[in-house]
């Protein structure tokens, strides 16, 4: 038997073959799968890796920032190599999971992930799976999951701490989709509540850590992401009864691991997005950005619904959290600095100026998707 031929059965995965709940049928199964792994930094290179690992068919990696030194502490399909290169993430991970398993076609978009294309990234896709560092691209993949259907996996990280959640929605607001048959189907009965039932508001800007502020450990990013993948694997194998549907908590350094009965949260209140179908992050309910013309910079004005009343976003802890990034200075009616690792287009240091109700002008750039990247990791979203 040729190295060809042997790439081409199921050999490799004999181990896991083995488990009951997989077997060959399962195995099958997965590889006509199709994941959408949405951020392909910490969370998205370990749910990466242990897919495309497992066998599954197709992977769609979606990241619109390109490798860094400080990402390879927990990112883990990349090298040093990747940052010497200046190489896109969704490249970067391709190229690391065609070496991993050339039976996993790997599509890399090197994209901003944004309402007016979400649906686009779709085509034949089995799961959605988190990989984001902010709550208004989640709700996106929210509204997403929600109206076609598709099962949505959950996942956040920061400092030593994580959650996951599995999203099955409910199928009164589903859209038929053309094409093969779905690889996951549930009854209404099996359903789930969605994202916005668990968390109806997204932590105001300002007010909540961010891998940037607050740090993260590792191993806490890999715990996360496996349980990610594993809830994936059960997903597109057939195994729906063995789904987690809880929402699991996890601090590394207490060494606590809770889990959260979040069933009656659809019943619990007024969905706006799994109750009542209005998608609003779809829509663009999302964080507006505008290129201030001739100052090489970007508004950015939070969402109405995230946005903080003046009197909630602490400009003073703000200003500690970014005090290690670079020099910043606060009165009572803005914060305003320089960050010491961003640099613009220029060469020039990345200025930040933030108000209390969470608008911020980005100066230095005058890229909206370099602007929301900065926000999202120094001021939350």
């Amino acid at each position: 038997m040729s190295e060809a031929d042997s790439l081409a059965n199921l050999d490799r995965y004999h181990r896991q073959t083995l488990l009951p709940g997989i077997g060959e049928a399962g195995q099958q199964r997965l590889r006509s799968a199709h994941g959408l792994v949405v951020g392909c930094g910490a969370l998205g290179t370990v749910i990466a890796d242990a897919l495309a690992r497992a066998g599954i068919g197709t992977l769609t990696i979606v990241d619109r920032d390109v490798v860094e030194a400080t990402n390879l502490q927990r990112q883990v399909l990349f090298d040093e190599r990747d940052v010497e290169n200046h190489v896109p993430k969704a490249e970067a991970a391709r190229n690391k999971l065609a070496r991993i398993n050339r039976q996993v076609t790997v599509h890399a978009r090197v994209e901003d992930f944004g309402h007016r294309h979400a649906e686009s990234f779709l085509d034949g896709v089995d799961v959605i799976l988190d990989g984001l560092d902010n709550f208004e691209t989640r709700y996106l993949l929210n509204d997403l999951a929600v109206k076609h259907g598709l099962p949505y996996v959950y996942g956040g990280a920061v400092a030593a701490t994580g959650v996951s959640l599995t999203v099955l929605p409910h199928p009164r607001h589903r859209v038929e989709r053309a094409g093969r048959e779905p690889a996951v189907t549930w009854s209404a009965e099996e359903a789930t509540p969605c994202l916005r039932c668990v968390f109806p508001e997204a932590p105001p800007p300002g007010t909540a850590p961010t891998c940037d502020t607050a740090g993260v450990l590792g191993p806490v990013v890999a715990m996360v992401a496996a349980h990610q993948a594993t809830q994936a694997l059960k997903l597109l194998t057939g195994n729906l009864d063995a789904v987690d549907r809880s929402l699991l908590s996890i601090d590394a350094w207490t060494n606590e691991v809770r889990r959260f009965d979040v069933s009656g949260a659809r019943d619990a209140g007024d969905c706006p997005c799994c109750g009542r179908g209005v998608f609003e992050s779809l829509a663009g309910g999302g964080s507006e950005t505008t290129s201030l013309c001739g100052r090489n910079a970007v508004q950015i004005t939070p969402a109405a619904s995230a946005a903080p009343s003046p009197s909630n976003l602490d400009l003073g802890e703000t200003a500690r959290r970014l005090e290690p990034h670079g020099s910043f200075t606060r009165n009572e009616y803005l914060l305003r600095g320089a960050f010491r690792a961003e640099m613009g287009s220029g060469g020039d240091p990345i200025e930040l100026t933030l108000f209390p109700d969470g608008r911020a002008i980005i100066k230095g750039t005058a890229e909206p998707e370099v602007a929301r990247s900065i926000y999202a990791r120094y001021v939350g979203a």
